[in-house]
């Protein structure tokens, strides 16, 4: 389910917007076949730029099938029981002020490797400053203040830092959590916008694929629109949540087929869920994937 590419030299490319990708080249390699669970992307409607490259192509580690994320990331036993589910990835909340559960005494450089020699793959997802205008429980969060450009590329640097001091290499994906907020409020958007296309400016700069997570109906649909307008610096890969009763991938109404297309998009299909595989029991966020994940060794 794994697809892995060997690295070619560095090229000097600029990331064009809505889904830009690090600026090195690589060879692709051989591939693994596709599962048949994970529905082929269609073909995307003509658009009126030119087609972005394929992340595969930049070095990419792309995951195809079912993942779950969880507040706090799983005990290797958990994992290892849990090889008798579906799941093969697991999104971890590895750094960012903003995380619920800020306290991760696992998340450490042989946990990271001891989780990928069971056979799972890694989502990293960082969670800090949150829009001025952010809805629900997100609200208690820190919040961008009145440098939102800035302030996103130190938070950029400091994703980086501690993603490499879990292990995770250059080409790794690093998905930023902007929880749903009210997009209506156009300075509030602005601002927020500001800080994304700054964190994932440092982030890409630095060698690491940029993701964004948000609500479908909240900040992805504000990323699209961005996306439309022209605008660029914004993240390679869209996870967006919208639960529903099975994932659609590439049947997202508020992204065009264009947009984050292909091996660019995770769907968070379903939430707050509790199972239990190999007597051991989670409770989940459920997610459909065809995207970069960390790369290890």
């Amino acid at each position: 389910m794994m697809i892995r590419y060997a690295v070619g030299l560095v090229a000097a490319l600029t990331c064009l917007a809505g889904g830009g990708v690090p600026p090195e080249s690589a060879a692709a390699a051989g591939a693994a076949p596709r599962p048949a669970l994970v529905p082929t992307p269609p073909a995307p409607r003509a658009v009126a730029r030119p087609a972005l490259p394929d992340p595969r192509i930049y070095g990419a580690d792309i995951f195809h099938g079912w993942a779950l994320d969880t507040c706090h990331a799983p005990s290797l036993a958990t994992l290892r029981a849990w090889r008798t589910s579906r799941y093969r990835a697991v999104g971890i909340y590895y750094a960012g002020h903003g995380r619920a559960c800020p306290r991760q005494p696992r998340l450490t450089r042989s946990w990271a490797l001891g989780a990928e020699s069971l056979g799972w793959r890694l989502l990293p997802i960082y969670v800090g400053s949150q829009a001025p205008c952010v809805r629900g429980k997100a609200r208690r969060h820190p919040k961008i203040g009145g440098e939102p450009w800035e302030q996103g590329r130190e938070e950029g640097r400091l994703a980086v830092k501690r993603a490499k001091a879990l292990g995770l290499r250059k080409r790794s994906a690093l998905y930023l959590d902007m929880e749903a907020y009210n997009t209506a409020r156009t300075r509030c958007a602005r601002t927020t916008l500001a800080f994304i296309r700054g964190w994932n400016r440092e982030v890409r700069s630095r060698g690491y694929f940029p993701g964004f997570y948000s609500s479908a109906d909240s900040g992805v649909r504000h990323l699209e629109k961005a996306r439309r307008s022209g605008v660029r610096d914004l993240p390679s890969v869209m996870w967006f949540a919208r639960w529903t009763r099975s994932p659609a991938l590439y049947g997202e109404p508020t992204l065009r087929s264009s947009g984050w297309f292909a091996h660019r998009r995770i769907h968070q299909y379903s939430g707050n869920v509790s199972e239990r595989h190999g007597g051991k029991r989670m409770s989940i966020d459920r997610n459909m994937v065809d995207a970069p994940v960390a790369i290890l060794r």
